[in-house]
């Protein structure tokens, strides 16, 4: 009976992967339970041992020695004490008498069960919390559980993580029984037991996987100084060494970039950009915006703004699709990028040098020169029509003796023919001729088709 109840221990802790120990803990308890609630009184201060060499159990009832006893259940006079132990008792000291329960029912087994059952589920959640506790920013490897609208459940084995709506990948594809390496973002205790959130768009997962993946980063000789990330669609991460002769690009490729390969796979595709980075903030900046060329770089350090020129042709390379490489190249470098163009570049150059030397001629200017004054453009217009007027006013510009005068105020400037030729022309213009149709539907004009104006001279002289 002894063999198969320790057989029995032995098995739970393998199936549970928890310590014997907490498991003969868990039995002390739900034995504790049983024998207050049916063989023993509930004020009793029961203790139960169990050896876990032999499966021994013993039931000890907790008694306080004191000079006077007022409660029997939890105090023992002194003198019966002493009769109990033959070493000596102590007035305060805390004794443990062995004593023997009856038989348990089947209602205290049951509850026995229920304790026990309890106790375990609180055991492994604290194992698992213990387990988790110390890897908060690690990188763990777990199998889509159960997919819903705004979260993911993921097992990580001896408990199930959460992988929110916020911390997934848009583009990444998830589906039940698939594989995937997470971000551990946070673990926290709830009621009901260990809460861990994951992550998959955490700049902080491509550091993990570099560090993974290349053994110069994990020892040191290859520092990651500064990564930025735009989940699954591009990385920058900026590399350096402080030891000579050891090329920190090359090792974050390997061998026909296979090392790079293996963390871009990883990541379903994303793009990285590997930067060599530099305490100059100036050649900074012009790694970061590989694979585009600068031509110059000015910064502001006040405004913590750098003004980049680069060729013309490559003005969109370096701003990147939508802005993205311009983007995250500000926040590799932490300053404020400008791009310009070289032509536009020029042109503000010109335009600047220009403004500068209209400033220096009109400081060169003596102070009793007085500047021309532009004319207002109501005055202009008024002078060129009284000048149009006066031409028209001229004898030899007349050509019939009611030419109508011209209006400057309200009207249009423009004159036509038929104002200008007389009206006696109007009048002998002939009418214009109808046409008859004949019979096959063709249309005959009875007359030519001829306007005639008259010019008389109306006294004039030529």
């Amino acid at each position: 009976m002894k063999t198969e109840f320790m057989t029995a221990i032995t098995q739970l802790s393998a199936e549970r992967n928890l310590p014997q120990g907490v498991i003969l803990e868990a039995l002390e308890s739900a034995l504790v339970s049983v024998y207050k609630k049916d063989a023993l009184t509930h004020d009793e201060d029961i203790a139960v041992k169990i050896d876990p060499n032999t499966a021994d159990i013993k039931v000890y009832v907790r008694k306080l020695v004191v000079d006077t006893v007022t409660n029997p259940y939890r105090e023992i006079s002194l003198g019966d004490a002493q009769k109990l132990q033959r070493d000596g008792a102590q007035i305060g000291e805390l004794l443990e008498i062995e004593t023997i329960p009856k038989n348990a029912g089947r209602i205290a087994a049951q509850a026995a069960k229920q304790v026990i059952l309890q106790r375990l589920r609180e055991a492994e959640h604290h194992a698992v919390y213990d387990q988790f506790a110390g890897k908060e920013g690690e990188i763990v490897t777990g199998t889509i559980q159960s997919i819903q609208p705004k979260r993911i459940y993921v097992d990580l084995g001896r408990t199930e993580a959460v992988l929110p709506l916020a911390e997934q990948v848009s583009s990444e594809y998830y589906r039940i029984g698939k594989q995937f390496k997470f971000y551990l973002l946070q673990i926290g205790q709830g009621l009901r037991g260990p809460q861990i959130v994951i992550s998959r768009s955490h700049p902080n997962l491509v550091r993990r996987l570099f560090e993974l993946e290349i053994p110069e980063i994990h020892s040191g000789v290859v520092e990651l100084k500064a990564i930025t990330r735009e989940a699954r669609q591009r990385s920058k991460v900026a590399v350096s060494t402080n030891q000579e002769g050891v090329d920190p690009i090359g090792c974050c490729l390997g061998p026909r970039g296979i090392r790079l390969q293996n963390i871009i796979n990883e990541l379903g595709g994303e793009k990285i950009d590997l930067i060599q980075w530099d305490a100059d903030p100036k050649i900074f900046i012009s790694n970061a915006l590989s694979p585009s060329q600068v031509v110059s770089i000015e910064l502001t350090e006040a405004e913590n703004t750098a003004t980049v020129v680069v060729p013309s042709k490559q003005l969109s390379l370096a701003i990147g699709k939508q802005g993205q490489n311009a983007r995250l190249a500000a926040r590799l470098t932490g300053w404020r990028i400008d791009i310009k163009s070289v032509s536009a570049a020029e042109a503000e150059a010109a335009r600047l040098t220009k403004i500068a030397a209209d400033e220096s001629e009109k400081d060169e200017l003596p102070a009793d020169v007085p500047i021309p004054s532009q004319p207002e453009p109501t005055q202009a217009v008024s002078e060129k029509v009284e000048d149009i007027a006066a031409l028209l006013a001229r004898d030899e510009f007349k050509l019939g003796a009611e030419t109508p005068s011209v209006k400057v105020e309200g009207e249009s400037l423009i004159r036509f023919a038929e104002d200008i030729l007389p009206n006696k022309a109007k009048e002998k213009a002939p009418p214009k001729k109808k046409s008859t149709k004949s019979a096959k539907g063709r249309t005959k004009a009875r007359g030519p088709r001829k306007a005639r104006i008259s010019l008389e001279d109306d006294g004039q002289e030529e």
